[in-house]
C-alpha cells in the first residue's frame, strides 16, 4: 500500500522471511534484539490475518527468537504483543508484532509484564 512504511521495507532491513511475512529488528527498540514480525499483506491489525499468515508470523516469531538467544545469553524471557488501534496506541496501521527480549534486572520489578500498560494494574 502506498505511504506504508511495512509495505515498503527494503530487503537488506528484512533479517529472515517467508512466503507470507518477514522479520525485522524495531527501530526504536525497548530492549536490545527487539524485533518486528510482519504479514507481507498489507492489513491493518492481527485479528485480519488468516490462518496461514497467522502461521507464517509464528513460524519467523519462533525463529527470532532462537536467533535471539543464540546472540546473546543474557536473555531469559520474551515479551510478544500487538497494538490494535489507535486507543491500544498502535501508531503504523499495518499489522506487526513485537518480540521483545527481557533480561534479569531489565526493570525493577518485571511482575504482571504487559499489565503494567494501565498505571496500577501491574502488581496484584
Amino acid at each position: 500500500m502506498k505511504g506504508c512504511l511495512f509495505c515498503c521495507v527494503e530487503d537488506e532491513v528484512k533479517v529472515v522471511q517467508n512466503s507470507l511475512a518477514f522479520a525485522m529488528y524495531d527501530s526504536y527498540p525497548v530492549t536490545p534484539l527487539h524485533c518486528l514480525v510482519i504479514p507481507k499483506r498489507h492489513v491493518e491489525d492481527f485479528f485480519q490475518l488468516t490462518q496461514d499468515e497467522l502461521l507464517a508470523c509464528n513460524e519467523l516469531l519462533s525463529v527470532m527468537r532462537r536467533n535471539s538467544l543464540s546472540q546473546d545469553t543474557t536473555i531469559e524471557g520474551f515479551n510478544v504483543g500487538v497494538n490494535i488501534g489507535d486507543v491500544a496506541g498502535q501508531t503504523i496501521f499495518h499489522c506487526h508484532i513485537h518480540l521483545i527480549p527481557r533480561r534479569r534486572g531489565d526493570v525493577e520489578n518485571p511482575k504482571g509484564g504487559i499489565r503494567h500498560l494501565m498505571p496500577g494494574k501491574g502488581y496484584y
